[in-house]
């Protein structure tokens, strides 16, 4: 009686599995769109938000996160001692800065203007004002950004870079600042092997 009803069991599986069968010979169609157009990783069938910024973090249907635009700018502008000449060999790094502004235009930017520690607290405080002044006058009179988005502050000595006591140190510590606000916002980046190579140009 057993091996009756194994034989019928088997029968019956035998059945199912030859009608389950489908005839391969045709090619299928893909229903879903797998391909990455904008090369976000994510595929076609999934995106919400075509053309993301290349490198901009996504979620998972593809639309870029935005971030508030706040960020500080050392600008590698170094005046000589007791002075507040702006050589031209540093304009290409502010046309940068206006091209960015220009960009985005509800941004601001405040230049800040530092000394080294030497002469009175005075003197320097109108000195670093002088050369924050510099630049923003580059910045409205050379690359046309309004006067009214640029801000100049002089910190005299009172936030040093290095605060060493050495030649180089007060070489450093003449400098300028560029901190950028505003309402517009920009693509949050995703972090990669080359960030931090980016950040140290």
């Amino acid at each position: 009686m057993k091996a009756l009803y194994l034989l019928l069991a088997m029968s019956m599986l035998g059945a199912c599995s030859m009608r389950d069968t489908v005839n391969m010979d045709n090619p299928t169609n893909q229903v879903h769109d797998l391909n990455d157009i904008d090369h976000d990783g994510v595929i076609e069938a999934r995106e919400r938000c075509a053309g993301t910024v290349l490198g901009a973090s996504i979620d998972n249907y593809g639309c870029g996160k935005i971030k508030p635009i706040n960020e500080r700018r050392e600008l590698k502008i170094l005046f000589a001692n007791d002075s507040f000449y702006l050589d031209p060999q540093y304009y290409g790094q502010i046309e940068e800065l206006a091209a960015f502004m220009r960009q985005y235009p509800n941004t601001k930017v405040t230049i800040e203007g530092h000394c080294s520690r030497t002469g009175t607290h005075e003197h320097n405080q109108e000195l670093s004002q002088n050369r924050a002044n510099a630049v923003t006058a580059v910045l409205s009179q050379q690359f046309g950004i309004a006067a009214e988005r640029l801000t100049a502050i002089g910190y005299s000595f009172d936030r040093p870079v290095d605060p060493s006591d050495t030649p180089l140190a007060h070489t450093r510590n003449r400098r300028v600042i560029a901190e950028l606000t505003g309402e517009d916002t920009a693509a949050d980046m995703k972090w990669t092997i080359y960030t931090v190579d980016e950040q140290v140009k």
